[in-house]
């Protein structure tokens, strides 16, 4: 039995996540994030509708089978049919629902509210007759008219059920409201309550938090808030909420937060808004002048939440904000000591490049450092290519060797790919993994000159296995050497980066 001061987590990713517009998983994919789910700590994983289609039953199936710590739930509709389907998966807990607001009753299951209830407490009895656990959601339950409402859940609770789900289904609620509304239901029932709130007004972790507040013990969320419309509240962002302002317990690996989120919206295709909490690659970034000069004697002088207790880094961004003090830290990092005045000349030039409107991104800040500081500064290179040679074709895989330096020895791999720059990139992760795990986070092309043997020029970001990020760039007429050399670019720097913070 848990305390008072736990909160479970209810993750829907697989379920409410995927019917995300745009976003359809394979089984593997479910599999893989599943597992993922379990390392991270969630005490429920809804995988999936096992009624909807053959590959979600099997996916479903495979998820209960993985031998994963989480309860593994299935959704079905309060009908035998939903939840024979479900049980032949093997799950360990059904999720089953029903419409209860008038507006749904009528127009979404053409039933009257007798026919609601008593469909609610066969389906209930039916699942605890085969021995698993049962939750139990009126549908629209905060525009359900509160009579009924209370009286549906007690018929619940009297049928045996093992937690009643209280749904915000088209997120109208305030967490005013909200409070409200689980007092009640709790004013009627003694089994645990759950909320599951959607993100149509922006208040789906706000209420969801309301929810624990007046009572409930669970909370349904998604990674990165995906789900229907405007999505679920965002599993990151509530258990991060719970610990540090409502010092909650949950079974969250925080650590294990960003590592969740980046494999979801790789999988899912879904982009992370650079702003999002927790998450978001700006979430640590810091900019302004007195924010850098604070966080690098103080973090908390700008910093709530530690970025390490989630998986993070923190990133001091170099622009027309930035003061002497953080930028005097990004080059610090990466190997370069100006004097002061070199430092105030760099800092000029910034601003100045900022107030044109320019980004000046970490290759930007290094140019411009070596530019102020001429032969001072002779950047140290730990990998170096020496040879580069790519197949491509209509009826071949393109196929990348590359022969490197490393730390002064000399090295060769090949690899095959989507395409050439991806073949080519992955020669080289292969070789420098073992220096430096770094990942490509972003791609760009831009043509720095126009015609057909326009010169591109390649803009990327990496980041190593403990979520540091740096960007590089390389122009040149072939666009797999372009791609290459800003890839080894931004190794070289990874690992300076990391060499100096270890000295």
């Amino acid at each position: 039995m848990k305390n008072v001061d736990y909160v479970s987590i209810f993750d829907t990713t697989l379920r409410d996540g995927e019917q995300t517009p745009g976003v359809s998983l394979t089984t593997e994919e479910k599999l893989e994030i599943a597992r993922q789910l379990d390392k991270l700590g969630v005490d429920v994983i809804e995988a999936g509708t096992p009624i909807s289609s053959e590959g979600e039953k099997r996916a479903v199936r495979e998820i209960a089978g993985a031998g994963l710590k989480a309860e593994i739930c299935g959704l079905a509709r309060t009908t035998r049919k939903d939840i024979d389907v479900a049980i032949a998966c093997d799950v360990s807990a059904v999720h089953t629902f029903i419409s209860t607001s008038e507006v749904q009753m009528k127009y979404a299951v053409n039933m009257t509210p007798e026919q609601v209830l008593s469909s609610s407490i066969d389906s209930i009895e039916y699942i605890k007759e085969h021995g698993l656990v049962c939750e139990y959601s009126p549908m629209d339950a905060s525009r359900t008219e509160r009579g009924f409402l209370k009286r549906v859940c007690k018929a619940a609770e009297e049928a045996g059920v093992d937690r009643i789900n209280i749904p915000d289904t088209v997120g109208i609620m305030i967490p005013s409201t909200m409070q409200e509304l689980i007092r009640d239901v709790r004013s009627v029932v003694k089994v645990p309550i759950s909320v599951h709130c959607h993100n149509d007004f922006g208040m789906a972790v706000a209420n969801s938090l309301a929810g624990v507040e007046a009572g409930a013990s669970q909370i349904h969320v998604a990674i990165n808030g995906l789900g229907e419309r405007a999505g679920n509240a965002a599993l990151e962002e509530v258990a991060v909420a719970l610990n540090l302002i409502y010092n909650k317990k949950t079974g969250i690996n925080h650590q294990q937060l960003y590592e969740t989120s980046r494999l979801v919206a790789k999988l899912t295709g879904m982009a992370i808004q650079a702003n999002k909490a927790i998450v978001g690659e700006n979430a640590f970034a810091h900019e302004s002048g007195i924010h850098t000069r604070g966080v690098t004697v103080v973090p908390l002088t700008f910093e709530p939440i530690k970025p390490e207790f989630v998986g993070r880094k923190r990133k001091l961004v170099a622009g027309k904000l930035a003061g002497t003090s953080g930028i005097k830290a990004e080059l610090e990092e990466s190997g370069f000591h100006p004097t002061k005045s070199q430092l105030g000349e760099i800092v000029k030039v910034v601003k100045e490049l900022g107030d044109k409107g320019k980004s000046v991104t970490d290759a930007d800040l290094l140019a411009i450092a070596r530019a102020v500081m001429g032969k001072v500064v002779k950047e140290k290179r730990i990998v170096d290519l020496t040879d580069l040679s790519v197949v491509t074709g209509i009826r071949v895989i393109p196929t990348a060797s590359v022969r490197l330096v490393l730390d002064g020895k000399e090295y060769v791999a090949s690899e095959t790919g989507l395409g050439p720059v991806d073949a080519a990139i992955r020669a080289v992760q292969k070789l420098t993994s073992p220096l430096v795990n770094v990942r490509l986070k972003e791609y760009r092309i831009e043509a720095a000159t126009g015609g057909s043997d326009a010169m591109g020029e390649v803009i990327i970001k990496v980041e190593d296995k403990d979520g540091n990020v740096v960007s590089s760039r390389a122009v040149h007429q072939d666009i797999v050497m372009a791609s290459v050399e800003a890839m080894i670019d931004g190794i070289n720097k990874s690992l300076l980066k990391s060499r100096n913070r270890k000295n």
